[in-house]
């Protein structure tokens, strides 16, 4: 870290908050202590004048971060996804951002291709548009293949972003160790882990390579989903600073004036959109992390068109059945079911009680439930189930505030479709389905296959295993009676010659 860079960089990102007045909402939002909002008002106050005024038509944080620049538009992105962090009236505010810059010229984009791919532009594509859209880390251009004269989106990266957004993550870290050190109170917002995240985020959308990784992996998880389109990576036209896709022909899912006028059925499209989510979530265990209107196309055949895959989410298989048992729950209303599904999972300290927590749970879920069709709200279940969870200790998941978040984005898109949809009958039959697959007696078996398989691969280190650990009982000053090793010998071998039997017999089944 280059210590007087980043302290002038924070003069004047501390000047701009001030001169925007976003200041006193990032300071109301973590709940910043009087005494540290009287030191950063002595600090910052003197130096407003350097500060950037930003559009006055915004409101005061999105002002001051669109005027920041894009390591700063992109850091209030990712903060949108963290209502643990800047509390859920900021995220909502941070969800608007405008990620929209003025784009650079075309020239600089082809040299750019021509730099990364090694190509001519001209020998590869007979038309290269002007920018279509212009974001915080790369811009899209329209182009036609030469040899093929199908239209591609070519993705490029902004000339020197990495080293601009690698500048103000330096800064980041020095505000969020002073934070660390001065503001014990803040600590429970976990500054540095915060910057951490948003670090690893920045630096895997700046490789275009692993964008076009996510949405080949995507596109395989999803080729047999009805009603659901992805564009096709082109790899060899690919690169760390360069994509391109197959060009995604449609109407935009925010223009519902057009797709209704096109005939497209938008109740169906209301009811998919959220039930493909959920498949991809539970199902999959991976998902488009930013599904909003912006990324989504309506296409002539109906088909839902996703693109841009810079933020995807993972849930590994044991967090996708506790998810599907939560929202169970709450589709059965059986709330002592989703409190003790909290407590096997250990999200809830197993100290706090889990009566008192069912009780809590039934207080958020019975006036949701109360609800009309057309205010019932997955959202904001999952909002005030945040806010429960919380109260009793539960430790913050950030993939569980990214599905929470993208939750609240898709059930947004499904309402601007169908506004009387009924989020809880659609989300139903996906559910269901899933945990019929993975919570019935057939997932139970499955899961001792995996394990014996996993005990098969093992097996031929197994005795060495168990010998390794004999020795090191006997030569221990105080070993153990010999009944508390001789059974794990005893079960390592059994488990051993199981997973043998199990394999044998699925080699004949196969």
């Amino acid at each position: 870290m280059r210590g007087p860079h980043n302290i002038v960089r924070l003069i004047r990102t501390g000047a701009t908050l001030e001169r925007t007045g976003a200041m006193k909402v990032i300071m109301d939002a973590v709940e910043a202590p009087r005494a540290v909002r009287m030191a950063v008002r002595t600090l910052v106050w003197p130096f407003q004048w350097l500060g950037l005024k930003g559009d006055p038509k915004l409101p005061a944080v999105t002002r001051a971060l669109q005027a920041l620049g894009p390591a700063y538009i992109k850091f209030g992105q990712i903060l949108s996804t963290r209502p643990d962090v800047v509390g859920n009236d900021l995220a909502l505010q941070l969800r608007v951002l405008q990620d929209k810059l003025p784009p650079f010229p075309v020239d600089v984009a082809k040299a750019e291709v021509e730099r990364e791919l090694a190509v001519s532009v001209d020998n590869v594509f007979s038309e290269f548009s002007e920018p279509v859209a212009a974001a915080s880390i790369a811009q899209v251009h329209k182009a036609r293949l030469r040899d093929s004269g199908d239209f591609v989106a070519v993705k490029v990266l902004r000339p020197g972003i990495e080293r601009a957004f690698q500048k103000d993550i330096d800064a980041f870290y020095l505000a969020a160790s002073v934070i660390d050190t001065f503001s014990p109170s803040s600590r429970r917002l976990r500054p540095i882990d915060v910057v951490e995240h948003f670090e690893g985020v920045v630096l895997s959308e700046l490789d275009l390579r692993l964008e076009s990784a996510s949405a080949s992996e995507f596109a395989d998880n999803t080729k047999n989903d009805d009603g659901f389109a992805l564009p096709a990576v082109h790899w060899p036209l690919s690169g760390r600073r360069v994509m391109v896709l197959d060009w995604a022909e449609g109407i935009n899912a925010a223009d519902v004036e057009a797709i209704a006028a096109a005939g497209h059925d938008l109740t169906d499209l209301s009811r998919r959109v959220l039930q493909l989510f959920l498949n991809h979530a539970l199902r999959d265990g991976y998902f488009h992390g930013d599904m909003h209107h912006g990324n989504l196309k309506i296409a002539a055949n109906g088909d839902i068109i996703a693109f841009d895959f810079g933020i995807m989410g993972h849930l590994d298989e044991y967090t996708r059945r506790v998810y599907a048992e939560i929202l169970f729950g709450f589709i059965r209303r059986d709330y002592k079911r989703v409190a003790e599904v909290h407590f096997e999972a250990g999200y809830v300290p197993a100290d706090r009680d889990v009566d008192e927590f069912a009780r809590a749970l039934r207080a958020v879920g019975e006036p949701i439930f109360g609800m009309n069709a057309e205010k019932i709200s997955m959202a904001r279940l999952l909002s005030y189930l945040f806010e429960v969870t919380e109260r009793f200790g539960m430790q913050t998941r950030t993939e569980l505030i990214l599905l929470q978040r993208t939750m609240v984005v898709v059930e947004g898109v499904a309402r601007t479709f169908d506004h009387r949809m009924n989020i809880w009958d659609a989300a139903k039959p996906v559910v269901e389905d899933y945990i019929k697959d993975s919570i019935g007696p057939r997932a139970a078996a499955a899961d001792l296959v995996k394990t014996a398989q996993v005990l098969a691969r093992f097996g031929p280190r197994l005795p060495a295993m168990a010998e390794a650990a004999l020795i090191k009982l006997n030569q221990d000053p105080a070993p153990a009676p010999r009944r508390s090793y001789w059974p794990a010998v005893g079960w390592t071998v059994f488990g051993a010659g199981l997973a043998g039997i199990v394999i044998a017999v699925l080699d004949l089944v196969s």
